[in-house]
C-alpha cells in the first residue's frame, strides 16, 4: 500500500466497499487503511482550496473507515465463547472395537452482510441490541463506488458532503436507531411539540413536519420596500391578536382568512415569512404537491392532517401559495372528482379552525396568495375575509429596493439611484432584483472580457469586484423589460373593485 498511487484509491476503496458488504471486515479495513494514508499525504502536500477539497475526501474516507471498525468490534462482542473440546477416551487395544464419536460441535451462522441502507422512513428489523447513537450509516453499495473521493478530482468533494449528511440523519432517525432503546434517535415528532400520531399514518405525520413545518423563517418587515398598507393589515390581522389576545374576542374575533393577490413578483410570499416572524408563529409553507397524492381519500387526509398539526402547534400560519391550483372554481366540466373532495375538505376545515381552539392564544392563520383570483372558488373567497392587493412599488419603494440590493455592491459616484427609481416605474420588486444584479456583474464582465479560461482563473477577486458605473445600470435596464402589463395592472384592479376587502 506505501507504493500505491493517487489515482488508484477510488478503485481501492471500491475494493474495500465490496468486501465489507461480503462480511470481511479484515480485508475491507486493510483497503480502507491504505486509501486513507494516501489521501493524507496528497492532502498535506495541496494548498488553498485544493487542500480543503482533499481534506474532504480524508473525512468521507474516515467516516466509512471508522463505521466498518464499529461493526467489526460490535459483532465481535456478539461472539460466543469458543466450546471447550472434549478430552476423548484412550482408544481400546482391540482394533475391531470401534471408538467413541467425535465430540459434537456447536453450530455458529456465518457473519451477516451488510447493504447500504435505503434512504426510507421504513422501521429497520429487530436486533438485540441497541445501534449505538455515535454510529453512523454503512458505505455505499456497488451502485455508487467512490462517490466522495472519485469526484474530487473535478472539484464536487464539498457538494458530496454536504449531501451525504441529511441522508445519514434521515437514515439514523427513522431507520437503524428506530428501536427506541438507550442508543435509539429521536423522531422529529418528538423533538418538535409532541404531535402525537395515534390514528394516522406515521409516514405521512413525518411527511409533513420534514417538508412544511418552518419555525422563524428570519425575514422582517424592514426587509420589505414599499408595501405599507399591506404590512398594516397583516400586523392587524395576525400581530396584534397574539399581542392583546384579550382585545380579541367576540365580534373582534382574529380573521381566520387572508388572501393576498396582485402580479408576480410584488412580494406575497416574503410579507408571509415576515408575518410569522414578526409574530413568532410556526411556519407551514403549503403547496399543491404537498397535499397530492396518488392513492384514493390521501389528498383530503393529508389537508385534515395539516390543520390538526396546525393546531397542535398552534400560533401557526399557514400560507397556501398558488391557493388556486389547489381551490380552484368547483363545478366546471373538466373538474375531477378527487379534486373536489380535496377542495371541500379544505372549506371544511378552514371553517372549523377558531371554533376548534377556544383560545384566544391559540390562533391558526390561514394566509393564501394568488396571481388568478379570479380563478379561485367563491365559497374560499368568501373564508378568506380580508383580501389585499399588493400593488407595484411606488418609487420611493423602489429606490428602497435598490438600496437594499445594491448594499454590498461598490458604486461610483455618478451612479445616482433616485434618478435610476424613476426609469423603473412598472417594474416589479422582482425585476428591480434582476436589474441591479445584471448591474452587480457588469464589472466583471469587463475584467474577463478577451481572457481565457487559465488567465481568468488566475485573477483575483479585487480585479473583478470594480464600482459599478451609472453607465452599468442603465445598460442593466435595457436588458432587463418589466414583466408586467399595463393590461394585467387594469385586471386586478377591475376585481379588487368588485371583492376585495382591505
Amino acid at each position: 500500500m506505501a507504493t500505491m498511487s493517487i489515482n488508484s484509491v477510488p478503485n481501492e476503496l471500491k475494493m474495500g466497499r465490496e468486501y465489507a458488504l461480503l462480511g470481511k471486515y479484515d480485508i475491507a479495513l486493510v483497503y480502507y487503511e491504505g486509501a486513507s494514508d494516501v489521501l493524507k499525504k496528497q492532502a498535506s502536500t495541496a494548498d488553498g482550496m485544493e487542500k480543503a477539497k482533499w481534506q474532504s475526501a480524508v473525512d468521507n474516507v474516515q467516516e466509512e473507515f471508522t463505521y466498518i471498525k464499529n461493526i467489526k468490534a460490535e459483532l465481535n462482542s456478539f461472539s460466543a465463547p469458543k466450546p471447550k473440546p472434549v478430552e476423548a477416551e484412550e482408544a481400546p487395544a482391540d482394533p475391531d472395537v470401534w471408538g467413541p464419536p467425535p465430540p459434537k460441535q456447536e453450530y455458529r451462522a456465518p457473519a451477516p452482510r451488510i447493504s447500504a441502507p435505503r434512504f426510507r422512513a421504513a422501521p429497520a428489523p429487530a436486533r438485540s441490541r441497541a445501534a449505538p447513537s455515535s454510529r453512523r450509516d454503512p458505505p455505499r453499495g456497488h451502485s455508487d463506488p467512490g462517490r466522495n473521493v472519485g469526484g474530487l478530482y473535478k472539484g464536487a468533494a464539498a457538494e458530496g458532503r454536504r449531501d451525504s449528511k441529511p441522508r445519514r440523519k434521515a437514515a439514523l432517525d427513522t431507520g437503524l436507531d428506530r428501536g427506541g432503546k438507550k442508543g435509539g434517535g429521536k423522531s422529529k415528532s418528538e423533538e418538535k411539540k409532541g404531535f402525537d400520531p395515534a390514528g394516522w399514518d406515521k409516514d405521512l405525520v413525518e411527511t409533513l413536519e420534514r417538508d412544511i413545518v418552518s419555525t422563524t423563517p428570519n425575514v422582517h418587515w424592514d426587509d420589505i420596500a414599499g408595501n405599507a398598507e399591506a404590512k398594516r393589515l397583516l400586523e392587524e390581522a395576525v400581530v396584534l391578536p397574539l399581542l392583546i389576545p384579550d382585545y380579541f374576542t367576540g365580534i373582534r374575533r382574529p380573521w381566520k382568512g387572508v388572501l393576498m393577490t396582485g402580479p408576480p413578483g410584488t412580494g406575497k410570499t416574503l410579507l408571509a415569512k415576515a408575518v410569522a416572524t414578526e409574530c413568532g408563529t410556526t411556519f407551514f409553507n403549503v403547496g399543491s404537491s404537498t397535499l397530492t397524492s396518488k392513492y384514493r381519500g390521501e389528498s383530503e387526509k393529508l389537508v385534515r392532517l395539516l390543520f390538526e398539526m396546525a393546531r397542535h402547534y398552534a400560533p401557526t400560519t399557514i400560507f397556501i401559495d398558488e391557493i388556486d391550483s389547489i381551490c380552484s372554481a368547483r363545478g366546471g366540466s373538466t373538474e375531477h372528482e378527487a379534486s373536489r373532495r380535496v377542495k371541500s375538505e379544505l372549506l371544511i376545515q378552514m371553517d372549523g379552525v377558531d371554533g376548534a381552539l377556544g383560545d384566544a392564544t391559540k390562533i391558526v392563520m390561514v394566509l393564501a396568495a394568488t396571481n388568478f383570483p379570479w380563478q379561485i372558488d367563491e365559497a374560499l373567497r368568501r373564508r378568506l375575509e380580508k383580501r389585499i392587493y399588493i400593488e407595484l412599488p411606488d418609487s420611493e419603494a423602489r429606490l428602497t429596493l435598490l438600496k437594499i440590493n445594491l448594499k454590498d455592491v461598490p458604486l461610483t459616484e455618478d451612479a445616482n439611484l433616485e434618478t435610476v427609481a424613476t426609469k423603473m416605474d412598472g417594474y416589479s420588486g422582482a425585476d428591480i432584483t434582476n436589474v441591479c444584479r445584471d448591474a452587480a456583474m457588469m464589472a466583471m464582465r469587463r475584467a474577463i472580457k478577451g481572457k481565457t479560461p487559465a488567465e481568468i482563473r488566475g485573477m483575483s477577486k479585487s480585479d473583478m469586484n470594480q464600482p459599478t458605473s451609472m453607465a452599468d445600470i442603465d445598460e442593466a435596464l435595457k436588458r432587463v423589460n418589466k414583466s408586467v402589463g399595463a393590461a394585467d395592472i387594469e385586471k386586478f384592479k377591475s376585481w379588487m373593485e368588485e371583492f376585495g376587502s382591505a
